[in-house]
């Protein structure tokens, strides 16, 4: 028998914090693949190998154009089979694919075992991780999804700094053998043996409140259950998805290359390899910061205020030439990088429900996908084409804006089609019953 369902019974406290930690666990490893890892690698990769930066960042273009295709089917697979059984093969996959990095020195190896790592980092790790803890907390929703994402940081911190030791050290083969260890280490037995689908399974409420509770019982009733047919006819899902897709291509195409661009401009490979954790601290600050915002303010005007720091600090790296600004930059990136992570996810939970968000994501993350691989090929054409990331940069900038816009249309669809009762008599979506940015 699973363990779980007696631990969820015998825990002193609220279980869903626990679903947290396993889910965080894998956030956290997933960072093996991140863009900001990669970047570590290129330029050691390429100086080795003889291999252009537009064929490396290839290799995450390939794996996102993979993801795209795959996030429909893994987001039915976690409302099908379960967020415990996709995160564990997800997790076995992942340590694999990473360890396999080390032997592959031919760009057709490469980006086969690059691709498959990135297919899990996009789709099962987000999708999966993401919506269980949507479905255990509801009123707690923004504080959650800031700690789990924090978990995710800290991993961004923390993955290239140990690859960026052990590359100096013993080099990039060795370096990947051991993220792809570290993988299994940390994140195989949280996934495979604490994980639970929902709160109801085992005889709870989201958010550990008491059935009895008054204001519980308004969160809950105020809640919309959209199904997925429902969820893509509402134009609210599509500007939200547009939205995510432009800042995640924003997002990519800045850390992918952001170690390389460093170095181009005279910093040394540890600044670049300290400017990035820098980086990966500050999303985790920034993802706390949002997650706390998100229960106070409209989600869509948190989300439109993250785009539009993005799109000021991506026209600002232009005029990195100095170690004290390529460290405040990257870490004002990275906090909004902690908005664009967590703002979203509560977004879609907010708007359309924890009944079918597994099929939602796995919709919405293929355009996430899609976009993090364009990014990443964007930036390297653009250097390939002119020596500099300039025109880039500006691209960035100017693409920030137009995801703000966006936002802004994207008003709660409030009640899903046919429904009567606390949501249908326009109650908006939110973790607190109280706050409220009315559908139209």
């Amino acid at each position: 028998m699973h363990i779980a369902p007696r631990l969820a019974r015998s825990t002193p406290f609220f279980y869903g914090w626990a679903i947290l930690f396993a889910a965080g666990s894998s956030q956290f490893v997933r960072n093996a693949v991140a863009s900001l890892t990669l970047a570590v690698f290129m330029y050691p990769m390429s100086q080795d190998l003889g291999w252009s930066r537009l064929l490396i960042a290839g290799a995450a273009a390939a794996g996102g154009l993979a993801s795209s295709a795959a996030s429909p089917l893994v987001g039915w697979l976690v409302d099908r089979w379960g967020v415990r059984i996709v995160l564990t093969v997800a997790i076995l996959i992942l340590g694999l694919s990473t360890l396999s990095l080390s032997w592959a020195t031919a760009p057709l190896a490469f980006y086969l075992a690059y691709g498959v790592g990135r297919v899990i980092f996009s789709s099962p790790i987000q999708i999966g991780s993401t919506v269980v803890v949507s479905r255990w907390f509801v009123r707690r929703r923004g504080r959650a999804i800031g700690i789990l994402f924090a978990f995710a940081a800290a991993g961004m911190a923390v993955f290239p700094l140990l690859a960026s030791i052990i590359i100096q050290s013993r080099g990039w083969q060795d370096a990947w053998m051991f993220l792809g260890f570290l993988v299994w280490i940390i994140a195989l037995a949280p996934v495979s043996l604490l994980i639970i689908q929902r709160p109801e399974e085992v005889g709870l409420t989201p958010d550990g409140t008491p059935a009895s509770d008054a204001l519980g019982q308004a969160t809950l009733a105020a809640e919309p259950t959209w199904t997925f047919a429902e969820a893509v006819k509402s134009p609210s899902l599509w500007l939200l998805a547009a939205a995510g897709g432009v800042v995640f291509f924003i997002q990519s195409g800045t850390n992918v290359h952001q170690g390389a661009y460093y170095q181009d401009q005279g910093l040394s490979a540890t600044i670049a390899a300290s400017a990035l954790s820098l980086n990966a601290l500050f999303a985790g600050v920034g993802g706390l910061f949002w997650g706390w915002v998100c229960e106070r303010v409209p989600v869509r005007y948190a989300f439109a205020f993250v785009a539009a720091l993005m799109a000021v600090i991506s026209g600002l790296f232009i005029t990195v030439d100095t170690a004290g600004e390529a460290f405040l930059f990257s870490a004002l990136f990275g906090f909004s990088l902690g908005g664009i992570l967590v703002v979203p996810t509560v977004a879609f939970a907010d708007y359309f429900g924890r009944r079918s968000l597994g099929a939602i994501r796995g919709t919405t993350e293929a355009i996430v996908a899609l976009s993090q691989a364009a990014g990443a090929i964007f930036g390297a054409v653009v250097f390939e084409a002119t020596g500099s990331y300039r025109i880039a940069f500006f691209v960035y900038a100017a693409l920030g804006v137009v995801a703000v816009l966006l936002i802004l249309q994207a008003r709660p669809p409030g009640a899903a089609p046919g429904l009567h009762g606390a949501a249908g008599r326009g109650l908006a979506p939110s973790r607190h019953p109280m706050l409220l940015d009315p559908a139209p």
